[in-house]
């Protein structure tokens, strides 16, 4: 299955998903995000960017599946940020923004050779945390 999108000219590989999983999805935010906390602290950057990009992603999923019973299978992970920003919910534009951030660091934390410097884990930890309470307080959690 695919959704059109007008403005990229182009379909997102999506999956049909029943609305109750999105409890799952965010119990994967939640997990991927407890532990990012616990990698900054112990300044393990590396770990710490690694799961910040990881609970920003299931945070997506949790919130595409509650909002509209689909999640992006695309291979592009940055296609997901097309299916947030279409949400009509407030802020769903700024917050798409948000994500493609998070998600476009995602090549360099997880497979340049490179360490991740204190500064780049510390923003992005940042700003998955903005995104993740974001869908938190749109979805009804069970913590």
């Amino acid at each position: 299955m695919s959704l059109s999108n007008p403005m990229a000219a182009r379909e997102i590989k999506i999956r049909k998903e029943d609305k109750s999983a999105a409890t799952d999805y965010l119990k994967k935010a939640i997990d991927n995000y407890k532990q990012m906390l616990s990698a900054i602290e112990s300044n393990n950057y590396n770990a710490a960017a690694t799961l910040a990009i990881q609970c920003a992603i299931s945070s997506a999923d949790a919130l595409c599946v509650f909002e509209r019973g689909v999640r992006s299978i695309s291979d592009d992970h940055l296609d997901v940020c097309e299916l947030i920003e279409s949400l009509t919910l407030p802020e769903a534009k700024e917050r798409a923004k948000t994500l493609r951030k998070i998600i476009s660091k995602k090549n360099m934390v997880q497979y340049e050779r490179r360490n991740i410097f204190q500064s780049e884990a510390q923003e992005i930890v940042k700003q998955a945390s903005r995104f993740y309470h974001w869908v938190k307080s749109i979805l009804p959690t069970k913590e």
